[in-house]
This record gives C-alpha cells, sequence and structure tokens, in this order.
C-alpha cells in the first residue's frame, strides 16, 4: 500500500473528510457509490474501497471511478474486519478533527449530504452523524413494503430529536478522535479487542459502533439532509436473512455491552417492538378467528372509529413513499402480513441469541437498475 494516500492538511487548509467505502463482490453498485461521493457540494479529500475478498471486478471499477482501493488480506471478519485493516491504513495520516464518512458499496448520498453533517458535527457533544437511509426505486411487493417501513422509520427518527438509535452502516460521519478513542477503549470500558476500532464480533457492527459512542457520552444524531439511498432485498428469503443477522446482531450487541444507562432503552425498545407488532396483528387475528367460529360481527362504532384513526395515521406517514405506497398501505392486508413478517424476524432472533446458535453473514450481490 502506498504510504501517502490523504492530502496533507496544510495543503488543505481544512478539517479533512476521507470517504472509506467497505465492499465484497459490489461491481454493480460500487461506481454509483463513488459518483455520489464526487458529486457532493462539500466533496470529500480522498475516497477509498475496501475491497474484501472479491472475485468481481469490484476494485477495477473502483479505480475507474476515482477511488484508491485498499484490498484486505486474510480478513475473516466481514464488514468490521475490512474496516478494521482500512482504518488501520487511513487513520494515522489524519488528525483528530479530521472526519471519516463510512459508506455502505450498495447506497448513493444525497448531495449535501457531507455539507450537512459537517455542519451538524459543529453542534456540542456530537461525535458522529449517521444518514438517514430511504429504499431504492426498484419496482416490486416486496421492495414497496421495505420502502414504506423505511419512510416510517425515517419519520420517527426525526420526529425524535434525541438522537438516533443506530448510526446507519449505509452512511455515517465519525470524527478521527472519536474512532481512536473507541479504539482505546476496546477490551476494557467496552467490548472488543483493544486497538481495533470496530467489534468483529458484531454482526450489527453499526448499531455496536453507535452504542460504543454513546457510552463514552458522545451524541450520535441523523439530519433529514443527510439522505441516503439504498438496496432493498428482491426476495421474502433474501429479507429474512438480513433482517434475522440484524435483530440476531442487535441482541448479541446488547449482551456483550451490559445492562447501563446506554443499553436500558434499547432493552426497553425491543420490548416495545414485539409489543406493536402483537397489537397490529393480533386485532385482525382474533376478529378472523371469531368470525371462524361463527361469532356474530358486530362493528361497534367506537372499534371503527380506532381503527380508521390507525388507518389514517399509517397513511400519513407514508406519504414520502409516493402513491404506490399509500395504495399499498390502504390495502391493508399486504402490510398486515408484513408486520407479521417482522414479528417472526423478532422471535426467530431471539430464539437463536437465547439457543446461542452460530451466526451467520448473508451477502446480496447487488444489482443497480
Amino acid at each position: 500500500m502506498p504510504v501517502m494516500l490523504v492530502t496533507p492538511r496544510h495543503s488543505v487548509g481544512r478539517d479533512r473528510v476521507v470517504v472509506v467505502i467497505p465492499a465484497h463482490d459490489e461491481a454493480a453498485s460500487v461506481g454509483a457509490t463513488i459518483d455520489s461521493a464526487l458529486a457532493q457540494t462539500v466533496p470529500p479529500d480522498a475516497i477509498f474501497v475496501v475491497a474484501d475478498n472479491c472475485s468481481d471486478d469490484t476494485a477495477a471499477i473502483a479505480v475507474a471511478h476515482g477511488a484508491r482501493v485498499l484490498e484486505t488480506v486474510g480478513n475473516t471478519d466481514k464488514k468490521a474486519g475490512a474496516l478494521n485493516q482500512a482504518l488501520e491504513v487511513v487513520l494515522p495520516q489524519l488528525d483528530g478533527d479530521d472526519r471519516v464518512l463510512v459508506i455502505d458499496a450498495d447506497s448513493l448520498l444525497a448531495p449535501e449530504w457531507i455539507e450537512t453533517a459537517l455542519a451538524v458535527m459543529e453542534r456540542p457533544g456530537v461525535g458522529a452523524v449517521g444518514g438517514i437511509f430511504y429504499g431504492e426505486g426498484r419496482a416490486g411487493l416486496i421492495e414497496q413494503l421495505q420502502r414504506n417501513e423505511y419512510v416510517r422509520y425515517a419519520r420517527d427518527v426525526l420526529r425524535r430529536g434525541k438522537g438516533v438509535w443506530v448510526l446507519t452502516g449505509t452512511s455515517t460521519l465519525f470524527r478521527v478522535s472519536v474512532l481512536r478513542e473507541i479504539a482505546a477503549a476496546r477490551g476494557a470500558v467496552l467490548p472488543g479487542r483493544a486497538g481495533e476500532f470496530y467489534d468483529r464480533r458484531a454482526l450489527a457492527e453499526d448499531m455496536e459502533i453507535t452504542l460504543a459512542s454513546l457510552r463514552l457520552g458522545y451524541r450520535c444524531v441523523s439530519p433529514a439532509r443527510c439522505a441516503t439511498t439504498t438496496e432493498l432485498m428482491p426476495t421474502w428469503r433474501d429479507l429474512w436473512l438480513q433482517r434475522v443477522r440484524w435483530q440476531r446482531g442487535a441482541i448479541d450487541n446488547l449482551r456483550s455491552h451490559g445492562v447501563n444507562r446506554v443499553t436500558l432503552p434499547y432493552l426497553g425498545q425491543q420490548l416495545w417492538a414485539v409489543l406493536g407488532f402483537l397489537v397490529i396483528v393480533g386485532y385482525p387475528l382474533l376478529l378472523g378467528l371469531s368470525l371462524a367460529a361463527g361469532m356474530p360481527l358486530v362493528l361497534h362504532p367506537f372499534w371503527l372509529a380506532m381503527g380508521a384513526v390507525c388507518l389514517v395515521d399509517r397513511v400519513v406517514t407514508v406519504r414520502k413513499a409516493g402513491w404506490r405506497g399509500i395504495v399499498l398501505t390502504l390495502l391493508f392486508l399486504p402490510e398486515m402480513y408484513y408486520d407479521f413478517f417482522r414479528l417472526a424476524v423478532y422471535l426467530a432472533g431471539w430464539r437463536d441469541a437465547v439457543l446461542r446458535r452460530t451466526a451467520g453473514w448473508h451477502h446480496l450481490t447487488a444489482v443497480r437498475g
């Protein structure tokens, strides 16, 4: 690897922004990801694609689009391991006030992403800025269900106002000094190996490094203008494997960090999510069982009104998904099935965590339309 990879600070005259893109067989999408970084209103000072055990043209395409390529050596720790190797090379060339932007190789940044994140990071206590992610535009029922889910999640994040639950892996900007502090705290205050930036054991490495940042006293935020478009799962099997990994990873992260003031709200969120799903699917399920048992259908005005309020709320919260998202919500049954699916994911994640089943990582080869 070259000795000097980043333009010296005195030549730039300001805090530098370096983009790091971990990529495993992402030839179909990595070029567009790099282009979205280069098209920023405040362009980065360097872009590195971390080619991790690639068997396709990821590296060649990255170079053709203007990025430098760092190839991992003997990495068996997936995305966290690839990022650790890259940061070990890049961070020694940066100062504490410089920034590192980690982007998934299947994600696209809004043009003002970096400009917005840099401004927000000047606020007191902010150590990292994450993106607000939305689903790509491919047609299909399963894709639209995911888009609706992401739009609602983005709305919840923006309305929460107290910080973000997870610094999304699709796009997050870190202060270099924070990454160094995390590495120094590993193996002592924080889980993981001393000196490593990401916990190599984490299936959900983005959530884990969020917990690490919060436990060190930093604020983590996601502004509306840091919008990111990301890949959607094309099949139910792909979606199942992705979401069970997320859920299992979340539980493992909470276990590794223990019970403390940072993790308690996350534990409450796990319980609240299951209760929410049970309420959503429980009412129509009980109604169907009652009808199957021959009980008369009584349309009580109160419950009709409550149902109408819930339907209006679901339509309002999905407006940014467009007319397709609104129509899908009005059809009701597809989203009810999706809620059943998500509840099954939560239960499967807890089952695998409690039984200590070997966790897996599912990689989907991107097809950029």
